[in-house]
């Protein structure tokens, strides 16, 4: 059995979604922090890894490695569950991966990583990030009005994906009360993947 090494940060839902999916799947998986901000993904040894610099990096034990958070879950996942064997079904599975680098990750999580990490106020922002977020939410409010997962009425990498930064929204400002349908999803994906309700969290903070 192939084991791996996970290198990314703590904070980096792109990181974590990785995590979750190795660890769902019961894969041999060891996580390496990288202060991403100590400049840590900067350093000569890790840009060996990656020459482009950034978190994650998934290591096999053979030595290879590959970047980009949605390419590495969709290797991991290969011939599981999280993938559906209908070819419609996957494709639709990857249109929202794509979506979720696309149009959600930028605004939502760029927005929190300036007010969490940065200090900044949101009437500091791009007022774009903030309506651009919204409408993000706002197309998953839709999809989700009526089903339960993303696609095929089961949980695939297209749930793991977008809940990385979407139940941590409000760290950029997003008020998921305001998308019914999308936090009842975030509590279902969460409950699948075993992990601790983020709003709760928020709320005894």
């Amino acid at each position: 059995m192939t084991s791996f090494r996970l290198y990314g940060h703590h904070e980096s839902g792109n990181c974590l979604k990785a995590l979750w999916t190795a660890r769902y799947l019961g894969l041999d998986i060891e996580w390496v922090e990288v202060d991403i901000f100590k400049g840590e993904s900067r350093s000569a040894a890790f840009l060996a890894l990656n020459p482009a610099g950034q978190v994650p990096v998934l290591e096999r034990s053979d030595g290879r490695t590959l970047a980009q958070s949605n390419a590495i879950l969709t290797y991991l996942a290969e011939g599981s569950e999280l993938i559906p064997e209908d070819s419609f079904d996957r494709a639709k599975m990857m249109e929202w991966l794509f979506w979720e680098q696309y149009s959600h990750e930028p605004t939502i999580a760029v927005r929190r990583i300036q007010m969490k990490f940065h200090a900044r106020r949101a009437d500091d922002l791009d007022p774009e990030l903030y309506a651009k977020g919204r409408r993000a939410l706002g197309v998953m409010e839709m999809r989700l009005l009526a089903r339960d997962f993303f696609v095929a009425e089961q949980l695939t990498l297209a749930d793991i994906a977008l809940v990385a930064y979407t139940r941590v929204a409000h760290e950029g400002g997003f008020d998921l009360a305001e998308f019914p349908a999308v936090q009842s999803w975030v509590r279902r994906v969460e409950s699948a993947l075993g992990l601790p309700h983020a709003a709760d969290h928020a709320m005894a903070g």
